[in-house]
C-alpha cells in the first residue's frame, strides 16, 4: 500500500536517552531524557514539515505505537 505522506520520524532508545530521528537519517535530530520529550520533539518536527507519521519504538526496538501528525492524512482511517 502506498502512503500519501512518506515523511516519518522515529522515537528510539539510545542508551539511557531517547532519540528523535527522521526516517533515513544517519544521525538523530535530537536526544532527550524521556520518551515523552522525544515524542513531543518528533511531533513538532513533523508539524513543521507538513505532518507525517511518528513511530515510537520500545526498549526492545519494536514499533509499539504509530501516530499521524496533522496536517497529514491517516492512511489507516477506516471508511464506511
Amino acid at each position: 500500500m502506498n502512503m500519501p505522506n512518506k515523511d516519518s520520524q522515529h522515537v528510539t532508545p539510545r542508551g539511557d536517552k531517547w532519540a528523535s530521528q527522521r526516517a533515513g537519517a544517519s544521525r538523530a535530530s535530537s536526544l532527550h531524557d524521556t520518551q515523552a520529550q522525544a515524542q513531543a520533539a518528533s511531533r513538532q518536527y513533523l508539524a513543521n514539515r507538513g505532518g507525517g507519521e511518528m513511530n515510537t519504538h520500545g526498549r526492545d526496538g519494536a514499533i509499539r505505537a504509530k501516530d499521524t501528525i496533522k496536517p497529514a492524512t491517516d492512511p489507516r482511517k477506516s471508511r464506511g
